[in-house]
This record gives C-alpha cells, sequence and structure tokens, in this order.
C-alpha cells in the first residue's frame, strides 16, 4: 500500500515496523529521541495520546512533505499505567501483577502532515491466567521484555502460553492497531490518499 505522501514511522520499536511492512505499506523509519512525559491529571488514554503527539511534534520539519506516524503504548490496571521495566525485579512484579486479572492495551497513534495532527486511539482486553512463578522467571530470563509496556509481549512465549483471553484488536496488543491505523489513513484530510 502507499500514500500520496512519502509515510515516516517514527519508531524505533522493531515489532511497530514488522507489522507496518508486513501490511504491505511503503515507509521510511526516522526515529528522533523525544522524553515522554507523564502528566499526573489525564486518563491513561490521554497520556498515550499526549506522548503519541509529542512524539510527533519531534518532526515538525519533516511534516510539510511527508506523513509522520507515531505511537505509544500502555498497559493498564486498575487505573494505573504499568510502563517498561527498568530490571529484572520490576518485570517479576509486573507480571506478577497480570497473573490471573484482566488489563487494558491502549495504543494511541498520531498522523502528522502539514502541521495537522490527527490522533486516535485504540483499547484492547487483556486477561492473563494464573501465572507460575517458574514460568515468570523463564520468561524474564529469556525473553528480556525490558523495552515492553507491562513487561510482557503478547506474541512471545508468555502470550502463547499464559493468555487465557483477548477482546478487542490483536496487533493494538503489539503496539500499532493496524486496522485503526488503516481506517484514519483512508479519511485523512489534507491530500494524503491511501491506494491499495
Amino acid at each position: 500500500m502507499k500514500t500520496t505522501v512519502p509515510l515516516i514511522l517514527a519508531s524505533k520499536s522493531p515489532r511497530r515496523q514488522r507489522l507496518l511492512r508486513e501490511a504491505g505499506f511503503e515507509f521510511e523509519v526516522i526515529v528522533r529521541p523525544v522524553e515522554e512525559q507523564v502528566v499526573g491529571h489525564l486518563t491513561p488514554r490521554e497520556v498515550a495520546l499526549r506522548i503519541a503527539e509529542d512524539k510527533a511534534r519531534a518532526y515538525s520539519d519533516l511534516s510539510q512533505n511527508h506523513l509522520i506516524i507515531t505511537a505509544d503504548t500502555i498497559v493498564v490496571l486498575d487505573e494505573h499505567i504499568l510502563g517498561k521495566p527498568s530490571h529484572a525485579a520490576e518485570a517479576t512484579r509486573m507480571l506478577q501483577q497480570l497473573s490471573g486479572r484482566s488489563h487494558e492495551v491502549i495504543s494511541a497513534v498520531c498522523l502528522y502532515h502539514q502541521n495537522h495532527l490527527h490522533s486516535f486511539s485504540e483499547r484492547t482486553e487483556v486477561c492473563f491466567r494464573e501465572l507460575e512463578a517458574e514460568e515468570i522467571q523463564h520468561y524474564i530470563t529469556h525473553y528480556r521484555p525490558f523495552d515492553k509496556a507491562g513487561a510482557y509481549g503478547i506474541q512471545e512465549w508468555i502470550g502463547m502460553v499464559g493468555i487465557s483471553g483477548i477482546r478487542g484488536d490483536y496487533y493494538n496488543v503489539m503496539g500499532l492497531p493496524l486496522a485503526g491505523l488503516y481506517r484514519e489513513l483512508k479519511s485523512f484530510p489534507k491530500g494524503v490518499v491511501l491506494q491499495v
């Protein structure tokens, strides 16, 4: 798939890059450092949207001739955001909290072209069965989920054997809600036309 304006995926996430490529999009990856600041008075959805939009604004110099895609994915348990764990003990604690419970995964995506920001979000409910301590340790030791919100990747071993149910977009949990992105690109203003 192509757009009439060149696409830039502003994400170092290999999962987002793979998903966009597998969906057939032609794009370039450009990554710039952006500090992700969480503002306390916002809802989790608003936090994800704010971060995705802040990431997009870092590419204002490229937005005149390109369509910039940024995203942010958060895991929410009991209205608390579980970020990316910085070490094994934190990853263990997060997976223990998620064990036997349902949580939300919210991905926000921002499309940025010619100083026009358009953002949307998707929500998916994920339920883990009760995880054994040995399973958690095996996963952390072998998969090192320190770059993943909530300390897990649904497409990895812990997702394959530990998730008992999901309601919503599977790809949203991986970090890029492809059906929503396709829908939003089809209706995006400012002369960006999606060609299938």
